[in-house]
């Protein structure tokens, strides 16, 4: 039964000082990541058409972003790779002059103090797109987790902070462990994109990476949108074979698995605002029929609420901006 007008909910939030007292959820520049895409070539920065404001960049363009990144109190980047070439193994992903080992390499020397992560898949870097090796109409899990292996130890090697898998093939965090481990890279950290699930949110990701499937889906692999209990099992997998940090991935839609996975295992969880969940704000605000700070920092925010610990997001620089100001 009501107690009004003894209690009255509004005192608190009548004005801002006092609102941010008794704000419940709070944003940090800590709890960002910056998603970044990394190409051959010298002086290029190329616009994805899907993303505004995001970019192709070569790794002297990709020095100056992170430069500015880094300025901005945003403490680390994830790298996706985009090769010269690419055929049916992927092999630009596991060789140690790739287009990620080499950027690595050069932002380990130029800004130390930025923790690079590396995304560990071969999507970008295969002819037919998907994200391990091809027999026939099949998908295969376990040459595929091999050659992940090998990928996450030259990322390891040129100087990596965390490698990030996000395959979704069964037992690759326990391949990638222990092949960091064997390697003396025990001290490498696991972000896993643990529940992974098969969304049509990432069209303009795929732009970017240059990563869409030449035939058929990724529904073998990633998960059915349905499933929620399967996530937690998933997660399970990858913490049990030594992943140290858990994604959800997409955010918005599943934001109901991010708290229940932060309620179920009480370990560092991460989502993944991803591409179509961006492209989808910038293209309403440029529309006019949102105010895009707005939305951003209320989708942000909303995340954290969820149980994030950690938000990849391409509205990063935006939000440190903000957050600043």
């Amino acid at each position: 039964m009501s107690q009004f007008p003894i209690i009255r909910q509004r005192r608190l939030r009548m004005k801002a000082p006092i609102r941010a007292m008794v704000r419940e959820t709070s944003l940090s520049k800590n709890d960002l990541i910056y998603p970044l895409f990394v190409i051959p070539g010298k002086g290029l920065k190329r616009p994805v058409s899907s993303m505004p404001g995001v970019y192709q960049l070569s790794i002297d363009e990709l020095l100056k972003e992170c430069a500015e990144v880094f300025a901005l109190g945003i403490p680390a980047v994830i790298l996706f790779g985009i090769p010269e070439h690419k055929d049916e193994v992927g092999s630009g992903a596991y060789q140690d002059d790739g287009i990620v080992q080499q950027a690595v390499r050069l932002l380990k020397k130029e800004i130390p103090e930025l923790v690079v992560i590396t995304d560990v898949c071969l999507c970008e870097y295969t002819s037919h797109g998907h994200c391990g090796i091809v027999k026939g109409d099949e998908i295969v899990n376990d040459a595929s987790i091999k050659l992940l292996a090998q990928e996450a130890l030259s990322h390891a090697r040129a100087g990596a902070d965390m490698v990030a898998p996000s395959d979704m093939f069964d037992g690759r965090v326990a391949a990638i462990r222990t092949i960091l481990d064997e390697n003396d890279f025990v001290h490498v950290p696991i972000m896993s994109y643990a529940a992974k699930f098969a969304s049509g949110f990432y069209g303009p990701f795929r732009e970017a990476a240059q990563s869409t499937p030449q035939f058929g889906d990724r529904r073998s692999h990633q998960m059915d949108p349905a499933n929620g209990d399967e996530a937690i099992r998933e997660v399970a997998e990858d913490l049990a074979e030594g992943a140290d940090i858990v994604m959800v991935k997409p955010a918005l839609p599943y934001l109901d698995i991010v708290r229940r996975v932060k309620d179920t295992f009480h370990v560092p969880t991460a989502a993944y605002n991803v591409s179509g969940e961006y492209a989808m704000v910038k293209a309403a605000a440029q529309n006019g029929w949102i105010d895009e700070e707005r939305v951003m920092m209320e989708t942000l925010i909303s995340i954290k609420r969820a149980g994030a610990d950690i938000i990849l997001t391409y509205f990063a620089k935006d939000a440190a901006k903000l957050l600043h100001s």
